[in-house]
């Protein structure tokens, strides 16, 4: 089976949703994640902390340079995600539409790069 990483994107500066709608979504990707363990396809997931708590490291010629992030200047960031299995990109993407639903979120679906065989 491929490995996928499904990533939710947030919009900076989006309305932040209530309270309520916050705890409905958390509750509601709680039973995804424990959908995606039960059928086995789950591999890891995690929520991240808004983008201006992000620190970009990059390293070049020996030298390393560390600056405030984000490393995107962009309006939609990274703001979760899962590393599911799935048989076929049509099994991914119908993970993914369950996890949009939860999160109420987009979700880019893309498969990892397979390991050369050692």
């Amino acid at each position: 089976m491929t490995q996928y990483l499904l990533s939710v994107h947030m919009v900076e500066g989006a309305e932040v949703p209530s309270d309520d709608v916050v705890q409905k979504m958390y509750a509601d990707v709680d039973t995804f994640n424990a959908k995606l363990q039960a059928q086995g396809s789950w591999v890891f997931a995690g929520g991240l902390h808004p983008v201006d708590t992000a620190t970009v490291v990059t390293a070049k010629d020996g030298d390393v340079l560390v600056t405030d992030g984000p490393f995107a200047e962009a309006k939609e960031h990274l703001g979760g995600f899962w590393v599911v299995t799935a048989p076929d990109l049509d099994a991914a993407l119908a993970l993914a539409a369950e996890g949009s639903a939860a999160c109420g979120a987009p979700v880019e679906v893309r498969p990892f790069q397979d390991m050369p065989e050692a």
